[in-house]
């Protein structure tokens, strides 16, 4: 019998192996994130699924390319689809710079659901962030400043300055989000 291909490797494994690997301690990890250490358990175990910007400080973090929590992992062609669309609980993603995992931009297409905010910490990571309304409406608080988006309208902000996304809509929203990372 052939044999099969490997399973998907969880984005919370990936990170719980690298740091492993590493002798890298929670405390190491929450202390160069800002996130919790109670929220890196849950992402390592794989209850949360952590947002782009999490995984962007998480791998700077533990000194490895974003591209590889990023990437493609063997499996089924449904299991990939949804291994890299559907990233956490109230929204998906889906890169649109394939082949970037060594480059400083990245873009993703981002859908959030109806009336979807995202749940515990927000987006802090160096660089900058781009962010422009294909349908739907958004709210990007950066810092204290709520900024409201429908479509055709974007958004170019310091993604250094913690920042939050939700949908304020009726209806699913959809984005189109470019990171630079330096």
């Amino acid at each position: 019998m052939a044999k099969e291909k490997n399973e998907l490797i969880p984005i919370g494994k990936r990170i719980r192996q690298i740091r492993l690997e590493k002798k890298l301690t929670l405390d190491f990890l929450a202390n160069e994130t800002g996130l919790s250490k109670e929220f890196i358990k849950t992402v390592e175990s794989g209850s949360k699924r952590p947002p782009v910007g999490t995984l962007l400080q998480i791998s700077r973090a533990l000194g490895v390319d974003s591209g590889f929590l990023l990437k493609e992992q063997e499996g089924t062609e449904a299991e990939r689809k949804e291994a890299y669309t559907k990233r956490t609980d109230n929204y998906a993603y889906s890169p649109l710079t394939p082949g970037a995992e060594n480059k400083h931009l990245k873009a993703f297409r981002i859908t959030i659901d109806a009336g979807a905010a995202h749940e515990g910490v927000g987006f802090q990571h160096e660089g900058e962030e781009f962010s422009y309304v294909l349908k739907g409406e958004v709210e990007i608080s950066v810092g204290d400043n709520v900024n409201r988006l429908g479509p055709g309208e974007s958004l170019h902000f310091n993604s250094a300055i913690k920042h939050d996304l939700k949908n304020v809509g009726d209806t699913d929203a959809e984005l189109i989000v470019v990171v630079y990372s330096p």
